[in-house]
């Protein structure tokens, strides 16, 4: 198994992926995701070309322009946008003087590039359109990360996500000092109700998983989903389960729940958990809380490119 993706790490010290994280995708593999989100986006945005721009903007005009920050949160999506700069002209300089995770205010400028006219101009919406919503990720991530700050809990996206956009959106939950879960169907077994009850129950579910598992010689976690405590005391009659989600439990069945998983595997709550519930369940003693809210729930960071 190649080294997996150290997102974190990535996005503070810019350098590629040397920490483990939950899922199971490798570096390569986030490159590509990366490189298809950036080829798809120039193909949808510029597509033969950037006609306005041919049209008044000489070919061998250069400039500079510089990304305005006009809101207050965690900024995300500097090295995102580097990675577009040069995709789309090699040539085009960046100067990095924020690094993304980093707190910014109204005023603050991230970055200048430099060079070709055209080429910043043709980059420019793709560039704002992802730090806008990553920056935003980021921003509601840490928040979430703050209020469990003194806990032993830590926050997890969910496969939420908006179709084609996913590593950035799990990049900026990294950005902002959440974990990620799971990439895609492809990293963890993760039984919910669904296949469970397709299945013919939680043990029968479970048991065909591991079978799964043997016979195609694959080393995936198993994560199951609990809806109540009986199926947590089925849950816990097996061996094998990484970790038990405990899903849309209220404070006293999640405590009890606790009490019987105890260090048998590992705990999660899920279900309508918001920053006005998130402590309590944190305090309760789960080992972590997923949140679907941490991507699909966020209005974007207002940013700017601006020419100087």
């Amino acid at each position: 198994m190649n080294k997996v993706l150290d997102l974190l790490t990535y996005f503070r010290y810019n350098s590629y992926f040397s920490y483990k994280v939950t899922n199971m995708i490798t570096n390569e593999q986030f490159k590509h995701e990366v490189q298809l989100i950036i080829a798809n986006a120039v193909r949808e945005d510029v597509g033969e070309g950037d006609y306005s721009s041919l049209a008044c903007i000489p070919t061998n005009a250069t400039g500079k322009a510089k990304l305005l920050v006009k809101d207050n949160g965690v900024i995300a999506g500097i090295s995102f946008a580097k990675q577009v700069f040069q995709y789309i002209d090699p040539d085009l300089k960046v100067e990095i003087l924020i690094n993304d995770g980093a707190n910014v205010k109204f005023g603050d400028i991230a970055f200048f590039v430099e060079g070709s006219k055209q080429s910043i101009l043709k980059a420019e919406r793709i560039v704002l359109n992802a730090m806008q919503r990553m920056s935003a990720i980021a921003t509601k991530t840490h928040s979430y990360v703050e209020i469990l700050d003194g806990t032993n809990t830590k926050i997890l996206d969910t496969r939420k996500t908006t179709p084609g956009f996913r590593a950035l959106e799990k990049w900026a939950v990294a950005i902002g000092g959440g974990v990620n879960h799971r990439f895609a169907l492809y990293d963890m077994i993760m039984l919910k109700d669904n296949h469970i009850d397709f299945a013919g129950g939680i043990s029968k579910a479970i048991s065909m998983s591991k079978a799964y598992l043997k016979e195609h010689q694959l080393d995936l976690k198993i994560v199951v989903e609990a809806r109540d405590l009986d199926e947590i005391k089925e849950i816990l009659e097996n061996q094998g389960v990484h970790r038990i989600l405990i899903d849309n439990f209220n404070y006293t069945d999640t405590q009890i729940a606790i009490e019987l998983i105890g260090d048998k595997c590992l705990t999660e709550s899920s279900g309508g958990i918001d920053e006005v519930t998130l402590r309590h369940y944190a305090e309760i003693g789960v080992n972590y809380i997923s949140s679907g809210a941490l991507t699909h729930s966020v209005s974007n960071m207002d940013l700017s490119l601006k020419a100087v």
